[in-house]
């Protein structure tokens, strides 16, 4: 799933930023910039269950054999 940031300006002003594809903490990130930007902070916070889950990360090593050969 692609990362999204979806912003709703209501009628009498309020703003709903909501994220998808973006898991654990870094949605948080994303709602900062939306508050930079329009120059508010949030009110109501509700966390979906991509909060909970963790970014998968590719990790590349090499074992410390191959690194004394």
């Amino acid at each position: 799933m692609s990362k999204k940031l979806i912003i709703t300006i209501k009628k009498d002003g309020s703003i709903d930023a909501q994220t998808k594809g973006i898991k654990g903490k870094k949605c948080e990130d994303y709602i900062k910039i939306v508050e930079e930007l329009t120059n508010s902070k949030s009110v109501n916070i509700e966390y979906t269950a991509e909060y909970y889950q963790q970014e998968e990360e590719a990790v590349e090593y090499e074992s410390e054999k191959e690194l004394n050969r």
